[in-house]
């Protein structure tokens, strides 16, 4: 999932399609998913009307937690895992929305493993049992990742060519 974060005390409390995100100083990463999801985003907004996106890129982590501290950006987009430690740990940042990674279609992130090294089948069972024992619950609740949540772990799910 990828996530939108903005400062806690935000009057921003929800992100949820395009026209969510007109108007806004949007922090996002060169070259990467998000920013392809917030281009098509922008580009529908503009073609109805709506402000454009203001894109904002920043070389490392901190000049960019920076500028959404300090008010010169008004949300940050990203991998949700990241941002969920970062507001966990921290406490200056909330989620205000979640975006599947392949938007406009469900794309599961996954683990690549060499093919048949028999890692990815142990791996999975091993996965599978922490679920079934409440364990990864217990491990997405303390890193604030409930909202990564999967209900069993899959061997080769369909990709986004499916």
């Amino acid at each position: 999932m990828l996530g939108f974060y903005a400062t806690s005390d935000s009057p921003i409390s929800e992100i949820a399609e395009a026209k969510d995100v007109a108007g806004l100083r949007v922090i996002v990463g060169s070259g990467t998913n998000q920013e392809k999801i917030l281009l098509e985003w922008d580009a529908e907004n503009t073609k109805n009307g709506l402000e454009a996106v203001e894109f904002q890129y920043y070389d490392d982590d901190s000049a960019s937690s920076l500028a959404l501290q300090s008010g010169r950006a008004d949300v940050s987009f990203g991998p949700n895992a990241t941002g969920a430690y970062k507001a966990k740990a921290d406490g200056q940042s909330k989620l205000v929305g979640l975006v599947d990674g392949g938007w406009p279609k469900k794309a599961s992130i996954a683990v690549a493993t060499e093919k048949g090294n028999g890692f990815a089948a142990a791996a999975q069972a091993g996965l599978n049992h922490l679920i079934d024992n409440g364990t990864y619950d217990e491990i997405l609740n303390r890193w604030g990742l409930t909202t990564e949540a999967i209900e069993r772990s899959e061997l080769n799910p369909p990709g986004l060519g499916s």
